[in-house]
């Protein structure tokens, strides 16, 4: 069996094709962590097969189980970041929050709470990294200062995920399409409003 990778873009994962000379007269489409893997027989080519790899692409990844279905799932994802990216900085306790529909995250100072939107469960995995790594990093730095800016850049592809969820939000036809600062906030005791260029202070 042979295979050919497709690159990912930023709001699509990453396809492989794989030729299985077993398959005669069906093809499949399965999901290897965050990649999207379709083996295809032999003879399906050129435009025929381009087709048949989106028709199970999509198919797949409008039906993909939640891999961060439980808040248990998300503490140890947030344990394991902290660990990874903020020396290892926990809150007390995380969960997926129905209510928040025009923000991502927020973080209560006071209890050391965090809450992430459940419109992210759909989100790819690195992009909901990003979220928890940006409210972890409230536990340490409260507002969005130079030292803020630094830890939460700590997480790589922090800028990847603040351009994906600008577009998010407008497929999800939220009131304005934000980032990772964008309406969110922490209760009351931290408050992140969207940045105007030239710096992070709010339009007057």
């Amino acid at each position: 069996m042979t295979s050919s990778p497709e690159p990912a873009t930023l709001f699509h994962p990453e396809v492989e094709v794989r030729v299985s000379k077993r398959r005669k007269k069906t093809a499949g489409a399965h999901w290897e962590g965050d990649r999207i893997v379709v083996v295809v027989p032999t003879h399906l080519r050129g435009a025929e097969r381009d087709d048949m790899v989106d028709h199970l692409t999509r198919r797949l990844a409008r039906h993909r189980p939640h891999l961060h279905a439980s808040d248990d799932e998300l503490a140890t994802r947030a344990r394991q970041l902290g660990r990874t990216y903020l020396d290892g900085v926990e809150p007390s306790s995380i969960r997926w929050a129905t209510n928040q529909t025009k923000r991502w995250g927020s973080c209560t100072l006071g209890t050391r709470e965090i809450r992430v939107s459940s419109r992210l469960r759909a989100a790819p995995t690195w992009v909901l990294d990003a979220v928890i790594v940006h409210e972890l990093a409230h536990l340490l730095e409260p507002g969005h200062t130079a030292r803020f800016r630094a830890l939460e850049s700590r997480y790589p592809r922090r800028q990847d995920a603040d351009v994906f969820l600008e577009g998010y939000a407008l497929g999800l036809h939220m009131d304005t399409a934000v980032g990772l600062d964008g309406l969110h906030d922490a209760d009351g005791d931290v408050e992140d409003m969207p940045v105007v260029p030239g710096g992070d202070a709010p339009a007057a």
